[in-house]
């Protein structure tokens, strides 16, 4: 339904312009700072509030461009295993090294409907981003393997051409030898 919904509001738009779009005010997205005082919380929060939406996001985009040393931080301040912390832990291993992406996808899809239906669709696609560079990556693995599998297999053939030459000169140098014998009175 809200697939259909964004759909027809993007083609409407096309269909009508630009001008009829509202302006948007701000470009970046919020951070914690600039939300409200009680939305400001260490983690972003299920329960359902005014801000709940931009401080997942805001939370998303400081895990997205904070360093290993934060992400270490706050996995180590996780200790719980409800449904609010495994998301929130979700959201941290995303953005952390590709070792920790399955783990961060296994904690998305085993916590994601539990969550407030308002938050489903960013969830999602965390979800779905996360899996489209975990299969990005899949794919660099395999091509990376399949060109170290030509390389090694254009320096193996380039070893037997190698060889080959070799023989061929050692041949020459024999039928040399043969020739001068025939020629030796």
């Amino acid at each position: 339904m809200l697939y259909r919904t964004l759909t027809g509001l993007v083609a409407v738009s096309l269909l009508a312009g630009c001008q009829w779009l509202p302006a948007q005010t701000s470009s970046t997205p919020p951070t914690l700072t600039e939300l409200p005082a009680g939305c400001q919380d260490e983690w972003p929060s299920l329960t359902v509030n005014a801000c709940q939406t931009e401080a997942w996001v805001a939370f998303g985009l400081a895990s997205q461009r904070g360093d290993r040393a934060w992400r270490d931080r706050q996995l180590a301040r996780l200790e719980g295993n409800d449904t609010h912390e495994r998301l929130v832990r979700a959201v941290v291993l995303s953005w952390g090294s590709e070792s920790e992406w399955n783990q961060a996808s296994e904690l998305y899809k085993a916590d994601l409907a539990k969550a407030p239906t308002e938050l489903q669709p960013l969830l999602r696609y965390w979800l779905n981003e996360l899996e489209g560079r975990r299969a990005l990556s899949e794919k660099l693995a395999e091509q990376s393997q399949a060109r170290q599998a030509l390389a090694d297999e254009n320096a193996a053939q380039a070893e037997q051409l190698d060889e080959m030459a070799n023989k061929l000169e050692a041949l020459s140098d024999i039928e040399q030898s043969i020739n001068l014998r025939q020629q030796a009175p």
